[in-house]
C-alpha cells in the first residue's frame, strides 16, 4: 500500500511511437496549455460526420451547455472557462458525451486486484490525442486517462486507494423493431434533457477520485449517488476481495463481486433494455445480436488466461479489440501501476497502436 507521499516520487517511463503526455494540474490548465491539440481532437472527431452537419455544431454545443448548467454538475464553471479560453465550438458537447462503449475486467493477481479496460468509440483522434492527467484532490493524487478540454473521468487510478472505469450502459427500449432504435434514442435524450438534473456519471467518478480515501467509500458513493444517466462502473481497491462491478440506473444500483467483467449490457440482461451496438448496425441489427456481441467482448476478456500484470496488452485481442477500439489501459492501485496506449484505425481492418505504451510505476 503506497501513500500520497510515495505518489509524489513516481518514476514516469514510456516505451515505443509518440509519447502520451503526463500533464499536471486540473482540466482548465490542461486545456489552456494544449489549445492546438484540443482543436485537433475536435476536428478529428468531427471528420466522421457529413460536412453538411458540421454547421449544426454551435447549436448542439448550446443544447449541451444548457443541460449541463441545469444538471447536478459541479464542474460547469470549469467547462465554461475552458470554452471561453479555447474559443471554438464543441467543448460543451465533448463534456456531455460520456457515451463511450468499452470492455473491462477486474480480478486478483499476486494478492492484489488488477483492472484492464478497452475504450471503444467510432471517433478518430481519441487514441492519438490521449493524455494522462496527474491531479491532486483532497483525498490524494490520482492519474486520469483524459483529453484536452474534458473535465470528467472515464478511467483513472489513485495509488494506494483504488482504480475505476465506466462503461456505457444499455439503452432503454420502448419499441422493438430495429428501424425504431433512433426513436428510442431520441426519446431517451429528450427525457434526460427535459427532466433529469443529476450529476453526469463521468463527473461523479471524478468526484470520487478527488474526495474518497478508500475503496469502501468510493463504492458507497458510486452506489448511492443519483446520476443523470445509466452507467456501469468497474472498481478495484488494494486488498484481496476489493473488486466489483456496479450497474446503475439513475436512482438504483446492482453490485456484483463475482463475474467482475463488463461490456455494455446488464448482467444478467433485463427486459426493456438493449445492449449498445455500433452506429453502422443501428437500423439493421436484429434484437439480441447486440447482446450477443457485448457478451462475446465481455467473455473474451473475462476468459483470457494470461496475467493482466504482465507488460503490454496481450489481452487486447478480437473480439475485445474491434474497429472502434481507441484506448487500452491496465492498472493496479496496490502496485501503483498504470499502463496506457492509444489506438487508431488507419485503413486496416483493426486499429493499430499509435502511441507509446506509457507506464507509470514506482
Amino acid at each position: 500500500m503506497q501513500d500520497d507521499k510515495a505518489a509524489e516520487g513516481l518514476n514516469l517511463t514510456a516505451r515505443q511511437c509518440p509519447v502520451i503526455p503526463i500533464v499536471e494540474g486540473g482540466p482548465i490548465r490542461h486545456a489552456c496549455q494544449n489549445k492546438a491539440r484540443a482543436r485537433a481532437l475536435r476536428d478529428d472527431c468531427l471528420s466522421v460526420f457529413p460536412s453538411a452537419l458540421r454547421p449544426l455544431l454551435p447549436a448542439l454545443d448550446e443544447i449541451a451547455r444548457r443541460w449541463l448548467s441545469r444538471s447536478g454538475s459541479p464542474y460547469v464553471y470549469e467547462i465554461d472557462e475552458i470554452a471561453a479560453n479555447l474559443r471554438f465550438s464543441g467543448v460543451w458537447l465533448l463534456n456531455n458525451s460520456y457515451q463511450w462503449g468499452c470492455t473491462a475486467l477486474a480480478r486478483e493477481e499476486d494478492g492484489a486486484p488488477w483492472l484492464s479496460r478497452s475504450l471503444d468509440w467510432p471517433f478518430p483522434g481519441l487514441g492519438r490525442h490521449t493524455d494522462i492527467g496527474r491531479i491532486k484532490g483532497t483525498a490524494g493524487t490520482y492519474f486520469s486517462v483524459t483529453w484536452p478540454g474534458y473535465v470528467g473521468v472515464l478511467t483513472a487510478m489513485a495509488p494506494g486507494r483504488f482504480a475505476a472505469c465506466l462503461n456505457q450502459a444499455p439503452m432503454r427500449r420502448r419499441m422493438q423493431h430495429p428501424w425504431l432504435r433512433p426513436c428510442d434514442m431520441a426519446a431517451n435524450a429528450i427525457h434526460t434533457y427535459a427532466r433529469v438534473r443529476e450529476i453526469p456519471p463521468d463527473q461523479l467518478l471524478r468526484q470520487v477520485f478527488e474526495e474518497c480515501h478508500s475503496y469502501s467509500l468510493a463504492r458507497m458513493r458510486l452506489e448511492q449517488t443519483r446520476v443523470a444517466l445509466p452507467v456501469i462502473y468497474t472498481l478495484i481497491g488494494c486488498a484481496p476481495g476489493e473488486c466489483c462491478v456496479i450497474e446503475r440506473t439513475e436512482n438504483e444500483f446492482a453490485t456484483r463481486e463475482v463475474e467482475t467483467s463488463a461490456a455494455n449490457d446488464w448482467l444478467p440482461q433485463r427486459q426493456g433494455w438493449e445492449a449498445r451496438m455500433s452506429a453502422s448496425l443501428l437500423l439493421t441489427n436484429p434484437p439480441g445480436n447486440a447482446a450477443a456481441h457485448c457478451e462475446s467482448r465481455r467473455l473474451g476478456l473475462a476468459q483470457w488466461s494470461g496475467l493482466l500484470s504482465a507488460p503490454g496488452f496481450a489481452w487486447l485481442k478480437p473480439p475485445v479489440l474491434n474497429s472502434y477500439t481507441r484506448l487500452a489501459v491496465t492498472m493496479s492501485p496496490a502496485y501503483a501501476v498504470l499502463r496506457v496506449a492509444g489506438f487508431e484505425q488507419q485503413g486496416q481492418i483493426l486499429p493499430e497502436q499509435v502511441t507509446q505504451t506509457s507506464e507509470i510505476v514506482f
